[in-house]
């Protein structure tokens, strides 16, 4: 009940204190208050395309070095069946004289 009362009696004193102002003051309160809301506005903004810069790049560093661990492995694979190839010719060859 304390609190709700104190509460009570501030929001009264501010809306006094709003109503006391003149209308200058209240036109660069007014002011004030929207480039307030712009520079938030601009903040948020800058901060979701850093966000997203930086997503984006995780992204295109994991697809290269999945294209390099696949190109490695390609290169491993042939590499493997062309031994193979040379043991199996081998092979053949002594299986034959």
């Amino acid at each position: 009940m304390r609190t709700t009362t104190l509460l009570a009696v501030a929001l009264g004193v501010g809306a006094l204190a709003a109503c006391n102002k003149s209308p200058t003051e209240q036109a660069a309160e007014n002011v004030e208050s929207n480039y307030s809301n712009v520079a938030e506005n601009v903040e948020a903004a800058t901060s979701n395309a850093a966000e997203a810069i930086e997503s984006n790049a995780g992204n295109a560093s994991s697809e290269v070095k999945a294209a390099g661990e696949n190109t490695a492995a390609a290169i491993k694979n042939e590499g493997k069946e062309k031994a193979n190839a040379v043991r199996n010719s081998a092979g053949t060859t002594n299986n034959t004289q």
